[in-house]
């Protein structure tokens, strides 16, 4: 009994090179886009104008999303060059990991801001079900939702500059619920599971709110989308 050795065509190798090729340049070229809205830019009104919704997705987001595939970019196309110049490489990688994490955290952060809202009409701004698992956290915890949200406004109001509030859980210790504040664009990870996020960067309000923060953080819980919340809640 013999084995016969069959030997690729030109053709075969041709077709299976394109594919591997094509393959490589499609994973080359995945980047990150804007998410679609649920909802229109004048829908959040009058608690978040249209003017502010419209400039903040297509101008702020679609920076980050910009900054943030440019910079992926560049530190794969830089990594293979790593032994040609170890220190002058591992530099520009480094500096290429601070856009990452910027933009990066701006792109993902802005991800769930826009999905944890909800016009009033659609049911932004009603609490979660009493029955959901969220609710009961939230009363364990805080009393009322009302309680929450006052220590969400109060790490907001302490954001010096630009930054973020946000409402986890956090999965390390049997999925209690905190309110943290990070800086700039940065996010939360690992063990903590965004619940809530709220943008504290002057773009988010000042069109409409100018000086006037504490008003806006107010006004924005109108149009919190809790069933998103809740959903977050049990997935995490």
């Amino acid at each position: 009994m013999f084995q016969r050795t069959i030997k690729p065509t030109t053709a075969l190798l041709s077709r299976t090179t394109s594919r591997v090729s094509g393959a490589t340049l499609m994973a080359k070229r995945t980047k990150v886009t804007l998410p679609d809205l649920d909802w229109d830019f004048g829908d959040l009104e009058p608690h978040i104008s249209g003017q502010i919704n419209e400039i903040h997705y297509t101008k702020h987001h679609q920076t980050y999303v910009n900054g943030y595939n440019a910079a992926v970019e560049q530190f794969e196309d830089l990594k293979p060059k790593l032994d040609t110049n170890p220190v002058e490489i591992s530099q520009k990688l480094i500096a290429l990991q601070q856009n990452i994490k910027f933009h990066g955290g701006g792109f993902t952060n802005h991800c769930l801001f826009w999905k944890n809202l909800a016009p009033e009409k659609n049911g932004g701004g009603e609490p979660p079900m009493e029955s959901s698992a969220l609710a009961k956290q939230i009363k364990e915890q805080y009393g009322s939702l009302d309680n929450l949200i006052k220590v969400t406004n109060e790490k907001l109001a302490g954001v010096q500059g630009s930054g973020w509030a946000f409402i986890v859980k956090n999965v390390s210790n049997g999925g209690k619920l905190d309110v943290v504040q990070t800086y700039n664009q940065d996010t939360v990870t690992g063990v903590l599971k965004p619940i809530v996020a709220i943008d504290a960067w002057e773009h988010a309000y000042y069109l409409q709110y100018q000086n006037q923060k504490a008003d806006y953080f107010k006004a924005i819980w109108n149009v919190i989308n809790w069933k998103e919340a809740a959903r977050r809640f049990d997935k995490a």
